[in-house]
């Protein structure tokens, strides 16, 4: 993220950046790159199926991701994730137990996420919306392949999400 900067953003002078800092002599500011942090939801409905979204937009555009997205500055995570799942689903959900964190990039941009991860519940139907372009549930045995999920952390978290399932007869 810092890679491109060559000015400072308060006084306008060259920038040094070195690894993940960036400090300008000028002026003293130091800006320190970090993740940027995202709150997502395995949404699950009554029949034990969860919810996945088909992304309409790149990164990953046409593979199944699970729903939510980047908080906004200042932004507790689970109104994040409240908010997030209303633009992009028209759904209004209940966090029920928080599955976990997990690292990621975010495409080829190089930008780091960190990922928080809600088990959520919701009434009504959910439509498509937003950034993406279509919901679909799945039973937990047929959830889509590794390849067709958007980006690394969805098989993760989908596979913690499996583990902590009841056996089911089959």
């Amino acid at each position: 993220m810092l890679a491109e900067w060559t000015h400072c953003p308060r006084c306008g002078a060259h920038i040094d950046v070195e690894g993940r800092k960036a400090h300008c002599a000028a002026c003293g500011y130091t800006q320190y790159e970090s993740s940027s942090p995202t709150a997502s939801a395995v949404l699950v409905d009554e029949a034990g199926r969860v919810l996945l979204a088909r992304r309409a937009i790149d990164p990953e555009r046409g593979k199944w991701d699970l729903p939510g997205g980047f908080l906004e500055t200042g932004e507790h995570p689970l109104d994040g994730l409240r908010r997030e799942l209303r633009e992009e689903t028209g759904l209004d959900v209940e966090p029920q137990d928080f599955l976990g964190v997990w690292m990621d990039v975010y495409g080829d941009s190089g930008e780091a996420t960190l990922n928080l991860y809600w088990v959520c519940r919701a009434s009504g139907e959910p439509h498509a919306a937003d950034d993406i372009d279509e919901v679909r549930w799945f039973a937990p045995d047929d959830l889509p392949d590794d390849g067709e999920l958007a980006f690394t952390v969805n098989a993760l978290v989908l596979a913690a999400w499996r583990q902590q399932q009841p056996e089911r007869a089959g």
